[in-house]
């Protein structure tokens, strides 16, 4: 029913001997706020306002509440109530009733109970349950009135009514024990007069609200114990049971996201828990049912959230009870709705953008983990790679490629990973390791291969020879189900359930927006063609970071290990080769799958001891002792990088010639990238100009042999403070820099990112001596300090440089904001991290806008 302002200001001002009586819609003409309507006050006002049909009623506001007790005001709410509704109490053919809640100035957990059945006596009860159809439900709402009101307004003692209750399960022989005890109990019986039970039903509402249970809860909440509340009055009509009832809806499921009106219709009078298993879909409100939707839009559009309202039918028209914007929604249905505002033109594109943060971003991109409380954790480790899987144990990649073929779910569980292990790696649905960090080889291969990862999990013994893992005092077998959740780091015992990952298209729409919105360039770290191919279609721009050392890896390991473990020259030309044919192949996939986009090719790259045979692997004796004088104490300060290629001096031009043929073979198919050569782990001048030479050599060896000179750029990775304090004279040799975060933090900081996190970091940040892991928040203060100067000096020799980031810190939000603000090109990060990066850059853009139009004013 809807009703006019003004002709609300008349009956306001006709029956109400005072201000404390504020009937639906006046709240905001009188000046009043949330502090005095309470939250559903305003709530009515805003649907009074927007021209929706509501329930009659009026607010008793806060500052006045305790009014509701006198007979005049009581008398007055009701007769205004009556007037509000077209209906009178006792009326036989049209009967009415009255419903009173309590709402603070904020949502507060803790609220009185609302009472319903004010108004109904004995003598004309029969008379509603006839037109209803149905006593049960009646005597039930009437019972808990009764309950309540005798209680908190007439002190019945509480043992006396739950014995009256106890005795009486039927609901009308309940409501005839509760009148009894309270006329053998109280000092006067329950009234029959309706405005003496609403007076009663404020006192109980009041009464409960003060008392010491209720303040204590309060005070968790960290709210007044004095908080007042409002009062609000509201009519019942009562109808026919097939023509009448209540219910909830929500406009936009969580599932889908899209604006699809859900919920559930109950017959007769509202309950605050109707009985489960009764409601109806919400197309049995026949043609209220297009009321309602025109309802949870226009909701939508004015709170610009999804909406969730209680709503009731009487006499064939649709009324709401309350509505509300959902403090929390559901992922899906908020990136629809922003999608859909800005569509509409309710909000601007920017704005849209700004709703939808990094991290929803990522959630919306990985499965999850559905957990329901009950689960049996086994261990937490590190949040390596995002995402949820559940499969068997495994403990080799052997046996992960064996049942991953025969289309088992399976899980490989190691101390470590090695190059060795990433074909099973690839054919495992997710990795758990006791060892290593956020930057170790597990995570960063689960990350760009987009497979969950748990890593560091302490107290985790992998044993492949007695099949079986050992968790604390657990022992589990190859064979068994886990399941684990990497943007956690948890793990669990069992086969959970996993909602399957599938952004809506809408995403889509607001990361184009938001490619608009940043200036800051996003590209992937890929190493193959597929991918390339993943990352672009996730809206990579190019690669940043193609780890050539990730080639060589499963069946091409032995290709590698000739070359460092060749017994002569000869030999070692011969394996050359070898790797310089295998590797043109894959330059030749990469280079098709870039496309006409920048790519950043960096020569190999990585600790020897990950190329090495284990003891006992080696082909002969000779090569066991050639693989053991080259093992180091500590690898990843050792043998590698520019430091590898210098001491075999064939290995990057043979590198960076297979690399230029196949660009050369590509461009001959009309496709031309954007090659960028990278010379990894420098921290010496020196030694970027002896490598850069190599590259120019192999250059011009293929410009010799094919007549194609191959237009590339040289750089560097700064990833050793040492590089980056001499940047200014390392820019005279390169045209690009790339910034290894990894590494950079590593050697910054001193820590092992294979073995400090899970020993340090843990308890530094238990501390507060660090917020959040340096691998995996870009350190502003120390890594970041250095990074910055770098920036300046180089950019002082070179002005043009080109400057990025590809450590995995290119696919945190905050590192993002960081490498915005110094005015990098780009950031680079694994290919199912793009998404996330792309809308964070566009939200270091919008913020950075908006904090210099705030300066300029």
């Amino acid at each position: 029913m809807s009703i006019t302002d003004r002709h609300l200001g008349t009956l306001a001002q006709t029956h109400t001997p005072s201000h404390a009586l504020v009937p639906y819609g006046q709240g905001r003409i009188r000046g009043l706020d949330a502090g005095e309507l309470g939250t559903h006050g305003i709530a009515m006002d805003r649907l009074v306002a927007l021209g929706l049909p509501v329930v009659p009623g009026l607010t008793v506001p806060a500052g006045s509440a305790a009014s509701l007790y006198e007979p005049g005001t009581a008398r007055a709410a009701l007769d205004l109530v009556e007037q509000l509704s077209g209906r009178r109490i006792g009326d036989g053919s049209r009967p009415l009733l009255l419903r009173l809640s309590a709402s603070a100035s904020t949502e507060v957990a803790g609220l009185p109970p609302e009472l319903a059945c004010i108004g109904i006596t004995p003598a004309d009860a029969d008379g509603i349950r006839a037109v209803i159809g149905r006593d049960d439900v009646l005597y039930d709402v009437w019972a808990a009135t009764v309950r309540m009101i005798a209680e908190y307004a007439l002190d019945v003692p509480a043992p006396e009514l739950d014995d009256a209750s106890l005795d009486a399960p039927d609901p009308r022989a309940r409501v005839d024990a509760l009148l009894s005890t309270v006329a053998r109990h109280a000092e006067r019986p329950y009234p029959d007069d309706p405005a003496e039970q609403l007076a009663l039903a404020a006192r109980a509402v009041l009464g409960r609200w003060a008392s010491p249970r209720a303040r204590r809860s309060r005070k968790a909440q960290r709210l007044p114990a004095e908080l007042g509340i409002a009062l609000h009055v509201q009519a019942v009509r009562i109808g026919p049971w097939d023509h009448s009832g209540f219910g909830t809806a929500v406009s936009r499921p969580p599932d889908s996201g899209r604006f699809s009106p859900q919920g559930s219709f109950f017959r007769g009078v509202r309950r605050s828990a109707p009985p489960p298993r009764t409601g109806e879909p919400l197309e049995k409100l026949g043609g209220s049912a297009a009321l309602l939707e025109h309802s949870l839009l226009t909701l939508e559009r004015h709170l610009h959230a999804p909406v969730t309202v209680d709503f009731e039918v009487r006499d064939g028209e649709i009324s709401l009870l309350a509505a509300s914007a959902q403090s929390r929604p559901p992922l899906r249905a908020a990136v629809c709705l922003a999608a859909d505002l800005a569509g509409d033109g309710a909000l601007d594109r920017e704005e849209a953008v700004r709703r939808i943060s990094p991290a929803q971003v990522q959630e919306l991109l990985h499965p999850q983990l559905r957990l329901t409380g009950g689960e049996q954790l086994l261990v937490k480790g590190l949040p390596a790679s995002p995402g949820a899987a559940t499969g068997a144990i495994v403990l080799s990649s052997e046996r992960a490629l064996e049942l991953a073929a025969d289309g088992t779910q399976v899980v490989l569980v190691a101390h470590e990973t090695t190059p060795a292990d990433v074909p099973g790696m690839l054919a495992a649905v997710a990795v758990l390791t006791g060892s290593g960090g956020i930057a170790s080889h597990a995570a960063v291969v689960a990350r760009g291969a987009g497979k969950p990862a748990v890593c560091g999990a302490e107290g985790l013994r992998a044993d492949r020879a007695a099949g079986t893992v050992q968790i604390g005092d657990r022992v589990l077998r190859e064979g068994d189900a886990v399941s684990l959740d990497g943007r956690t780091g948890a793990v669990y015992e069992g086969t959970l359930s996993v909602s399957v990952a599938g952004p809506p298209p809408e995403l889509s729409t607001l990361l184009e927006w938001a490619d608009g919105m940043r200036r800051l360039g996003v590209r992937a770290n890929a190493d193959t063609a597929a991918e390339v191919s993943t990352a672009v279609a996730l809206g990579a721009e190019g690669v940043g970071l193609c780890r050539t050392e990730h080639q060589f890896l499963g069946d091409r390991l032995p290709l590698i290990r000739r070359v460092i473990l060749a017994a002569d020259a000869a030999a070692r030309d011969e394996a050359l080769s070898a790797l310089e044919q295998a590797q043109h192949e894959d330059f030749k996939a990469l280079l098709a799958a870039v496309g006409d986009r920048p790519v950043t090719v960096r020569l190999l790259d990585a600790p020897l001891h990950e190329f090495l045979p284990a003891a006992g692997e080696a082909q002969d004796a000779a090569e066991e002792q050639r693989a053991a004088a080259l093992r180091e104490a500590n690898p990843m300060l050792g043998l590698r990088g520019v430091r590898l290629a210098l001491l075999h001096e064939r290995l990057y031009p043979a590198q960076a010639e297979a690399l230029f043929t196949a660009w050369a073979d590509v461009a001959a198919t009309g496709v031309r990238p954007e090659l960028e050569v990278m010379i990894p782990l420098v921290s010496l001048p020196e030694e970027l100009a002896a490598a850069a030479a190599y590259v120019r050599g192999a250059a011009e060896a293929v410009a010799a042999r094919t007549g194609v000179e191959v237009p590339y750029r040289l750089g560097t990775m700064i990833e050793t403070p040492r590089a980056a304090l001499l940047a200014g004279e390392l820019a005279e040799h390169a045209e690009f820099f790339s910034f290894g975060t990894n590494d950079l933090t590593q050697l910054t900081y001193g820590f092992s990112r294979d073995d400090v996190e899970r020993q340090v970091l843990a308890s530094y940040q238990e501390r507060g001596f660090l917020t959040a892991s340096p691998f995996a928040r870009l350190d502003p203060h120390g890594v970041g300090a250095l990074i910055a100067l770098a920036v300046e000096r180089a950019r002082s020799v070179r002005p043009d440089i080109k400057l990025g980031v590809c450590g995995e810190h290119g696919g945190d939000p905050e590192s993002i904001a960081f490498c915005d603000g110094l005015g990098l090109d780009y950031v680079s990060c694994s290919a199912h991290r793009v998404p996330v990066a792309r809308m964070a850059a566009a939200h270091s853009a919008v913020l950075e806008q908006r904090d210099e139009s705030g300066s300029a004013r």
